[in-house]
This record gives C-alpha cells, structure tokens and sequence, in this order.
C-alpha cells in the first residue's frame, strides 16, 4: 500500500488555501484595527511605555521580539503572566486579535503619528 503522490499533491494545496483563507479572517476590521492600536497604545504602555520601549514591563520592540516565539506573545497576551503584573487581554480581544497585534509588535508597531491616521 503505497502513498499516491497527487492525493498528497491535492492535500498540501488544500492546506494551502486554507492557511491563507485563514490569515485573510484573522485581520481586523479597520475600525477594530483602530481600537486595538488604542489598547497597545493607553493600556498596554501603562506598563510597558508608551513608546513601547519598557517601563514597568519589557519593551514590546522587534529588537527585543525578534528571538520570542510568536505563539508564545500570544499565549501571553490572552492569559497574562501569573505572579507579575501582567494581566490576560481575553476578556477583551479574540485570539486572532491577539496574533494581529504581536505581529505588528514584532514588525514595529505603529508610530503614533501612524495611529493618528487610523483614527480618521
């Protein structure tokens, strides 16, 4: 019994496509978008600094992202980080929420001037 290479073929491609279809979902509506770089920006620099360059809690800079695993930011971001002052944000964002803005934290997150624009 062997492994039929176009089955795999049509498997990986499905895969594919559906890997794709899936980030297309995970981006936030512009007005969610707006929202969300808000919370980063006012909760999440309350701590952190509102430039993001660490205060309380690290920086959030892609210099000191870079080497983190995504999944794991992500993991902290919804659950929190138990015996620090890092609260979970599920009761405020989605986990797809979540992955959008570690991505843009990773990439470097939006200047404020950026943000401004968003706004409008």
């Amino acid at each position: 019994m062997g492994f039929d290479r176009s089955l795999w073929l049509h498997v990986l491609v499905l895969l594919g496509v559906a890997a794709v279809a899936a980030s297309a979902q995970a981006e936030p509506a512009t007005e969610r978008q707006r929202e969300l770089v808000n919370m980063v920006r006012q909760d999440c620099g309350s701590c952190h600094g509102l430039t993001l360059k660490g205060g309380l809690g690290p920086a959030l800079l892609p210099e000191t992202l870079r080497d983190k695993p995504a999944d794991a930011l992500v993991a902290t971001v919804m659950m929190g980080r138990p015996g620090t002052a890092m609260p979970g944000w599920a009761p405020f964002m989605n986990e797809s929420e979540a992955a959008w803005i570690v991505q843009r934290l990773m990439q470097g997150f939006p200047p404020v001037a950026a943000q401004m624009e968003l706004s409008k």
